[in-house]
Order: structure tokens, then C-alpha cells, then sequence
């Protein structure tokens, strides 16, 4: 039975980079075992480890849900993989591919918490009913469904600048996408001709008007103090703190932009 994936691709493919920049060759190779992927990577000391990790990342990506048997039970080789990582973890990452693979880890709704002996642990940070890589996976084929590409490309823009650290970037992009958003809505529901002159905002109290937002859930009240209204005054806002706090606003952000997101693209999709 094919085991689920509780990470998205970037994560994945960010734990593979990690492992071929952190291992040696012994290492690597018994990551390969453990993985039971012996068969198709070599285990040839001559062949460079980030070649290996090429292939490993080629294999992963192609069969994420593959059960593979471990000391944890059976996980997703995905999973197995991802955890392979974590145990090269430490407390303060300061490799550049350690660094973009907790990011990852983060957007997905995960982190790494370490004992008194230093010893990483994965744990979700979220509640895992959360599905955050369901929800991003989601919205990546809404959006393409309704092609609605300007949005797509911010929401891509924004998740590109979180991977790299750029939370400035990420948190414009992601208020960007989430405005994009709606207007498309407004252009998919009602037209050119009606929608193309109206501002964002007015698209938005079009959307209530035809009943899209709905106001008895205070999705949009005419008084502004409502969930929409509240969400992109929080988004507007730089935020910009030193160090760990602004990281994780800005992976709040992202998570409530993705969440938001979806309802709304599946509202769309399921409208009569």
C-alpha cells in the first residue's frame, strides 16, 4: 500500500541536497541501504557523493510513496528520506542547504527540536489534520485549473523568496498573490467587461455583493472589520524583526495565505 507523503517536493528534494552535502561516502552509502535502494545507487567510492545524491533525489522524486521498512515502521521513502536528513541536523544550522531544508521543513508545518544531547527530533509544529503539503499541492492545480497564472506566479515568487530567506520578498509576494487571487475570481465569476474597471478592493465588495464572500460568516462586512479585510492589513504590514521571530511570521503568513486560499479556490470550483 503506497504511504502518504507528508512533505511537499521542494522539502524533499532539499533533504537530498542536504544529505549529499553533509555525508561521506560510508555515510551516504548506508543512508542508500537503509533506504534499500542498493540496487539502483552505487555504492563505488569513486563516484563522487553529490553525483549519488543526484540519483537518489531522481529516484525519490519519482516514487515518494514507495513504503520502505524502518527502525520507525513503515514510512514513505519520501518520509524515510526527509528523516535521513534530520539526523544531520544540529541546533543552530549554519550550512546554506541545512538552512533551505528547515525552511522547508517549516512551510510543511514541521521542525526539528533537539535533546539535552543535541539529538535531533522531527516533530509537527501544526496540527497534522492540517495537511499543509495536501493544501499546497491543492492550490498549485487549482490555480492551473482556473489558469490563473499571475497568481501562480506570485504564490511560486513568495514560496522561492521563504526557501531562500528573503522574508521582505516573501511576505510581499504572498500579499500579492492573495490580491491576484481574488481578482481573477472576480474576472473568472463575472467578466471583463464588468470586473476590468473595478480596483481590487471593489472587486473584493463585488464578491460579496454576488454572494461569493460571504458576510453571515463575516467574511466581509461593510464595516471592514471582517476576516478578509483583516487578513490583508496583516499581510500589508513589513513586520521586520531581527532574527527568528520574523522567520516565523513570515511562515505564518505563508501558511495562512495557502489555508486561505484553498477555500476560496475550492468555493470557486464547486460553484453551480
Amino acid at each position: 500500500m503506497a504511504q502518504a507523503v507528508p512533505f511537499t517536493r521542494p522539502t524533499i528534494l532539499a533533504a537530498v541536497e542536504f544529505l549529499g552535502a553533509k555525508s561521506g561516502q560510508a555515510h551516504f552509502n548506508n543512508v542508500v541501504l537503509r533506504l534499500g535502494l542498493e540496487n539502483e545507487i552505487t555504492a563505488d567510492l569513486g563516484l563522487a557523493v553529490a553525483k549519488k545524491a543526484n540519483a537518489l533525489g531522481r529516484v525519490v522524486a519519482q516514487r515518494p510513496d514507495h513504503p520502505i521498512d524502518t527502525l520507525e515502521g513503515v514510512l514513505s521513502l519520501a518520509e524515510a528520506t526527509v528523516r535521513e536528513a534530520v539526523q544531520l541536523t544540529r541546533p543552530e544550522p549554519f550550512h546554506e542547504t541545512e538552512q533551505v531544508f528547515v525552511r522547508g521543513l517549516a512551510r510543511d508545518g514541521y521542525v526539528i527540536s533537539f535533546d539535552e544531547d543535541s539529538r535531533p527530533r522531527l516533530r509537527a509544529a501544526l496540527p497534522e489534520e492540517l495537511g499543509l503539503p495536501a493544501v499546497d499541492h491543492e492550490v498549485h492545480q487549482l490555480l492551473k485549473h482556473f489558469a490563473f497564472t499571475e497568481p501562480l506566479g506570485h504564490l511560486g515568487q513568495g514560496i522561492e523568496a521563504h526557501a531562500r530567506g528573503d522574508w521582505a520578498a516573501a511576505n510581499a509576494q504572498l500579499r500579492t498573490f492573495l490580491e491576484s487571487l481574488f481578482n481573477g475570481i472576480a474576472l473568472h465569476i463575472r467578466g471583463d467587461a464588468e470586473v476590468g474597471p473595478l480596483s481590487s478592493e471593489n472587486r473584493r465588495q463585488l464578491l460579496a455583493k454576488i454572494g461569493f464572500l460571504a458576510e453571515d460568516r463575516n467574511e466581509w462586512t461593510t464595516d471592514g472589520k471582517n476576516y478578509i479585510n483583516g487578513l490583508f492589513k496583516m499581510l500589508h504590514t513589513d513586520g521586520s524583526h531581527p532574527g527568528l521571530s520574523d522567520e516565523d511570521h513570515s511562515t505564518f503568513r505563508l501558511h495562512v495565505v495557502l489555508v486561505t486560499a484553498r477555500t476560496f479556490l475550492r468555493r470557486l470550483y464547486y460553484q453551480k
